[in-house]
């Protein structure tokens, strides 16, 4: 029943702020515009379309508003009205009274809000669909005194919510049940993803332990800002951190005014995303302009500074690994092996043709190489792709929903920063020197120093394993004979690995030595 009166409510909303007519009016037959004005008639629709949708998707709750500030990045599919009106979601939702917001500071650090803080400003600097954010002044015990950016969770979150995903779960049974394509795309999986996300987004304390592992994980790589949290002022409702001080990313001509170099900005940009996916594994999966500003102060000129890190995505080395393989074979237009590297993840069925992925693959990627990003969209990329993958078969995984949303995201920004920017061949040194790195000899070195502690261990135990194994009965012998066997193959690899490498490195530097003599003479 409350899935019922939620399904309910999400179709008075639409009625009421007249996304029916927005919808039909939009299709070119006759037929369908006349329908969408008799459904109109007798309603007041005076408001411009964009407001309408605004107001209709902050009315609906944070899941809906989140599908808006994911619509307002891409300007190449909205018209200029409706982008414009989304993209109030991204830091401009109505705030909550500030009464609400001191009551819940008070009520998680057990004291009087002037007693926490020197200052505290009652009207919120930002407001989005999951908290909002007073800036305040922080004094210690020592009469020092920091400024400072405080995030109070939204109240009475987790109920909306629940009865969103609760929608959303029948809705993907729905599809899965009725739909061809329902067990291939795995919409249970997908919602549960999502889930697990927004669940991660009430929780504010490991929205800031997210903030301090990218802090760490950014710290030498001297392109972007990421708050300091003060873990003395941090609760699952409000968490206390560093104030930053930037333009938004999306106030372009005020940065272009103060000298900021937007084509190197959206390059840095590119960067900042390939390292955190490809080098780390763990990404900031919600940059949308809302969250994303620019520092001018002159010690960080120029930098990128990151806010609100309730939505992290995380890879595996595996994940890592086949991704960074199939966007490098992109970058070389090397379709057979792309469509290789998809058999052998097991995303299409054993049985697929090599030579025929292959083909609908370069059919799909080939007219949008050597094109900046104003004449190329991501977005028609990934549809063509996944229209392609209907015919072969491909599986959606599931935890590559959020990379795919991040990198619409980031194509967003970069259209916005600098249309010309030519994204495949600025990501393509980037990637070829990671997979470098996963074969070369610092690779080996990190897998020695991993390796090292289980080895030095094992070395001393050998005389009593042999003693042990001498001991036991004839019929036990051939089990851990293989034991034994399959052990010593791992040392002979890891061997082989050590002399291979010592080989390699020492022919590089005699390789080094004879280009310099040979520039000698």
């Amino acid at each position: 029943m409350t899935r019922y009166f939620r399904g309910v409510f999400i179709v008075w909303i639409a009625l009421r702020y007249g996304l029916d007519e927005l919808v039909l009016s939009s299709f070119r037959r006759p037929w369908l515009r006349t329908l969408a004005r008799v459904l109109a008639f007798g309603r007041r629709l005076n408001a411009p379309r964009g407001q309408r949708l605004r107001l209709a998707l902050e009315h609906l709750g944070p899941i809906f508003v989140k599908f808006g500030q994911v619509l307002s990045t891409r300007r190449d599919l909205l018209p200029a009205d409706i982008a414009d009106e989304l993209a109030r979601l991204q830091d401009r939702v109505p705030p909550f009274d500030s009464a609400i917001a001191i009551a819940t500071i008070e009520r998680a650090f057990r004291r009087p809000v002037d007693s926490v803080f020197a200052s505290f400003e009652r009207v919120p600097v930002a407001s989005a669909s999951i908290a909002q954010v007073h800036f305040a002044t922080l004094k210690d015990r020592s009469g020092n005194t920091r400024e400072v950016a405080v995030k109070v969770l939204r109240p009475g979150m987790l109920p909306v919510i629940e009865k969103d995903l609760s929608l959303m779960r029948m809705m993907a049974g729905w599809v899965e049940g009725l739909s061809a394509d329902g067990k291939r795309l795995k919409p249970r999986e997908v919602v549960a993803e999502f889930d697990k996300y927004l669940h991660d987004e009430l929780d504010l304390v490991r929205e800031a332990a997210n903030a301090a592992q990218l802090r760490r994980n950014m710290a030498g790589l001297d392109l972007v800002l990421i708050p300091e949290m003060l873990w003395d002022f941090c609760h699952p409702e409000v968490i206390v951190m560093e104030r930053m001080y930037g333009v938004p990313i999306s106030q372009t001509e005020r940065l272009r005014q103060a000298g900021v170099q937007l084509p190197q900005l959206a390059r840095d940009g590119v960067t900042i995303f390939f390292t955190q996916v490809f080098r780390d594994g763990f990404f900031h999966a919600d940059m949308h302009p809302g969250n994303i500003q620019v520092s001018l102060a002159p010690a960080t000129f120029g930098r990128y500074i990151s806010l609100d890190f309730g939505i992290i995505g995380t890879l595996t080395e595996h994940d890592k690994e086949y991704l960074a393989q199939n966007f490098t074979a992109f970058f070389r237009r090397d379709y057979k092996r792309v469509a290789e590297l998809h058999i052998e993840s097991g995303w299409v069925p054993p049985e697929t043709r090599v030579d025929e992925l292959e083909a609908a693959v370069r059919t799909v990627c080939e007219p949008y190489f050597d094109r900046p990003l104003r004449e190329l969209s991501l977005g028609m990329v990934l549809m063509r792709l996944f229209q392609t993958s209907r015919r072969f078969h491909v599986e959606i995984q599931p935890q590559l929903v959020l990379l795919q949303k991040t990198l619409l995201n980031i194509e967003g920004l970069g259209r916005e920063l600098d249309p010309e920017l030519d994204l495949w061949n600025t990501a393509k040194p980037f990637l070829e020197r990671w997979m470098l790195e996963q074969v070369g000899p610092q690779k080996l070195v990190d897998e020695l120093k991993a390796q090292a502690p289980r080895y030095a261990k094992l070395l001393p135990d050998l005389p009593r394993l042999l003693h042990a194994y001498l001991a036991q009965r004839p019929s036990d012998h051939r089990r851990d004979l293989q034991e034994l066997l399959a052990e010593q193959r791992r040392t002979n690899k890891l061997l082989q690995g050590i002399i291979y490498g010592g080989i390699g490195f020492a022919l590089g530097l005699l390789a080094m030595q004879v280009l310099l003599r040979v520039r000698l003479f």
